[in-house]
């Protein structure tokens, strides 16, 4: 039995890529995760997976990202850099 390896940043990249291919359009940002869904192991990365549509990036513990201000690491695509109105979340959340 081989074991694969756990490589979030691995994960990061990609997902960070297609969020900032994908622009400002959010059903195009839902169809790049659904495709994605497939080759991705979203179970597997939950927690990682989860930070980047929340803050933007990976967070280490205590909350800090760590994407050493490196803007490839990082995307806008994220509730933390929505608008502040409620419908915006709401878009994000349905994400």
């Amino acid at each position: 039995d081989e074991k694969e390896k756990f490589e979030p940043t691995v994960f990061r990249d990609t997902i960070v890529q297609g969020l900032n291919e994908a622009g400002n359009d959010l059903e195009a940002i839902a169809k790049f995760l659904d495709a994605a869904g497939s080759r991705l192991d979203y179970r597997r990365y939950a927690d990682t997976l989860f930070d980047i549509l929340v803050a933007g990036s990976m967070l280490a513990p205590g909350g800090t990202r760590i994407d050493d201000n490196d803007k490839t690491k990082m995307t806008s695509h994220c509730v933390f850099f929505a608008d502040e109105d409620h419908d915006a979340i709401r878009n994000y959340a349905q994400v």
